[in-house]
């Protein structure tokens, strides 16, 4: 469980997300899950290229078989950043596109398609790839590899060249009723009250159309985009905090922009030891 949140504007792309890792036991039989943990160091935010302007985020399966996302993700910044001509990306000739694909090759067909057996449903995995590709002037894009109980669609492009916007995964109710005014579930409560399901969805999109915020302008600067996602995330983490059950969105929150001419940037990250043990490196940019 966590929150992820994406936020794109003209001169950046800020991802960042909560580290809350939950670990859930489902009764095969049911398929009925229990949370019978939750740690609060899982790793979320990505560095997927050590020279180029790419990054990465995910939310739902923390791990795939005996290995964690975060394990995954430096295996495929392994690939990339090494000399094998099939994975290499040539930082003179390459696509975000291509990377999500090559994610998308490691996370679903080698490292998903193995388990046997396969997780019972429901289960989800999002695997967001943002940055900018070796023609730069073309702007940022953001595509997500997204695996759902099994089945694995390409990727799916989210924000193509320069767009601008917000993209929330994980746990979107907190930010959507903050921005959008409504809860993502409201269309199902119109339908359980007796609304036919097509007035359902058209009332849910007649609120969010008049009462959304526009948080996200294009021309915010770097700053403002990094500190709106981290609004973002903790206005998500304080509601899990006091709603009754476990607090599946919590502990640090992991920052990372990236732009046209800096490349990636960490704003903010964990690190295995405390900083005074950490002389030669930083959490932040």
């Amino acid at each position: 469980m966590t929150v992820c949140v994406a936020i794109a504007v003209n001169d950046c792309l800020v991802f960042a997300a909560d580290s809350a890792s939950s670990l859930v036991s489902t009764d095969q039989s049911t398929g009925a899950s229990t949370i019978m943990n939750v740690y609060a160091h899982g790793d979320k935010v990505f560095n997927l290229h050590k020279k180029l302007p790419i990054s990465a985020m995910t939310c739902g399966m923390g791990n795939i078989g005996a290995e964690s996302i975060g394990t995954i993700a430096k295996d495929l910044r392994r690939r990339l950043c090494g000399d094998r001509p099939e994975w290499r990306i040539d930082p003179a000739n390459y696509t975000i596109e291509e990377v999500a694909a090559k994610a998308r090759q490691v996370i679903f067909e080698e490292r998903y398609a193995s388990l046997a057996p396969a997780p019972p449903a429901p289960h989800s995995l999002e695997f967001w790839v943002g940055g900018y590709g070796s023609t730069i002037s073309d702007g940022h894009q953001v595509w997500k590899v997204r695996i759902e109980n099994g089945v694995c669609p390409p990727p799916e492009l989210h924000v193509d060249f320069g767009g601008t916007g917000l993209l929330v995964g994980g746990q979107p109710a907190p930010v959507m009723r903050l921005v959008l005014g409504i809860d993502p579930a409201a269309p199902q409560v119109l339908q359980k009250a007796g609304m036919a399901s097509p007035d359902a969805n058209s009332v849910a999109n007649c609120l969010r159309n008049g009462l959304e915020a526009q948080l996200v302008m294009p021309t915010m600067p770097v700053r403002d985009a990094i500190e709106l996602a981290d609004y973002l995330v903790d206005v998500t983490k304080r509601f899990f905090r006091f709603l009754p059950g476990a607090d599946i969105v919590g502990g640090d929150t992991d920052i990372a922009v990236v732009t046209k001419y800096e490349g990636f940037k960490w704003i903010r990250r964990k690190h295995f030891y405390p900083s005074n043990l950490n002389p030669l490196e930083t959490g932040h940019a």
